[in-house]
């Protein structure tokens, strides 16, 4: 029987439902984000980067600061390329990204700001 790893759980619900949130909202709202859908991304975000742990914080950040990163570039991309030819793929795709980036920032920023008093500390 294998012996499973649970020092995470909370994190890795926040990350799993603020991860499928993103993804519906940017199928479904589009443009119209709730601002309410927008600040409980944010708390997932929050969540999750305080739940990530200490020797998982370098593997994090590279991660999460990769796909800021790429969000970012994504959607300005696309804008352009949706205002010229305007598929509904191409747009679809766009919002995800902005989803994705409400819910990876925060989380992004905690971990980075914990990573920074851990090494004030030493």
């Amino acid at each position: 029987m294998a012996i499973r790893y649970k020092e995470n759980v909370i994190g890795a619900w926040a990350f799993f439902i603020g991860l499928v949130l993103a993804i519906l909202v940017g199928l479904v709202a589009r443009n119209n984000i709730n601002p309410w859908i927008q600040g409980v991304l944010a708390v997932l975000g929050l969540v999750v980067g305080y739940f990530v742990a200490e020797k998982d914080v370098q593997t994090f950040l590279l991660a999460s600061l990769s796909l800021v990163l790429v969000s970012f570039a994504g959607i300005q991309g696309m804008v352009l390329n949706a205002a010229v030819a305007g598929t509904g793929l191409t747009r679809a795709i766009s919002y995800i990204l902005g989803a994705l980036l409400n819910l990876f920032v925060p989380a992004t920023i905690v971990v980075a700001l914990k990573t920074v008093f851990s090494i004030s500390k030493s």
